[in-house]
């Protein structure tokens, strides 16, 4: 009853009916040991389908004109199994889960995946207990916020910037970035290329790399950062 309390707590919201919790914090090796059919793999069946909705209305909203693309690679960041498991330590879940005598011995309060889909089975409990609003409001609260969204839009943007100036472009009918080759520096094991990267007359910028396509990315990069760009079109990686 106390680690339940402590975990309503720490997740913002309370349960009318416990029992859901209880259900959503056993793992099927507890309920093998106690024989009982009562775990938590069908609320992780359905929490996995409430989180997606819940996060792509979210990021709908937050993004009105980004394409189905990017938001597809955005929610995949945010509904991952790294970033679950990051949340429930953050929560302390591991502590609240009603494992068997064999898991708790092999580690299983610390186990990536069976704390992932822990977190997921109480985003289920929510949803069964007090409705979709409920739901989509925790999974704001622990997965989706403003600043976690933010951040996975711009951790995007750092992986492939190349890739995320042209579906912004795309997205507000601009014209597609032109890159050319405009200088070429150092010996042939150590080649530096220089390419000059125009957004029609809105943008202009240079980037270099051990590669042309190190140096695309290196003057998409900068685009992306380009006040010019930022202010007259309103497009950055951090909006």
């Amino acid at each position: 009853m106390q680690n339940r309390a402590r975990l309503e707590t720490a997740i913002g919201y309370s349960f009318r009916d416990g029992q859901l919790l209880d259900r959503a914090l056993t793992h099927r090796s507890h309920a093998k040991d106690r024989s009982t059919e009562e775990h938590n793999e069908r609320l992780e069946f359905l929490g996995d389908a409430v989180l997606e909705l819940a996060v792509s209305e979210i990021l709908m909203e937050t993004y009105p004109d980004y394409p189905e693309g990017r938001l597809t690679k955005i929610r995949a960041q945010l509904v991952s199994a790294d970033n679950l498991h990051q949340e429930a330590r953050a929560l302390s879940l591991g502590e609240s889960l009603n494992l068997g005598l064999a898991e708790v011995n092999s580690g299983g309060r610390e186990k990536k995946a069976l704390l992932a889909d822990a977190l997921e089975a109480i985003i289920a409990a929510v949803y069964l207990d007090g409705g979709a609003a409920a739901a989509r409001a925790l999974v704001q609260r622990l997965i989706a916020s403003p600043p976690r969204v933010s951040e996975a839009d711009q951790a995007l943007a750092r992986l492939n910037p190349k890739s995320t100036l042209q579906e912004l472009l795309q997205a507000r009918k601009l014209p597609p970035p032109q890159y050319e080759i405009i200088a070429e520096h150092g010996p042939p094991h150590g080649r530096i290329f220089e390419v000059s990267l125009i957004v029609g007359e809105i943008c202009r910028t240079t980037g270099r790399g051990g590669s042309k396509r190190e140096a695309e990315q290196a003057a998409a990069a900068r685009a992306l950062d380009d006040k010019d760009l930022r202010v007259a079109q309103d497009i950055s990686p951090s909006r």
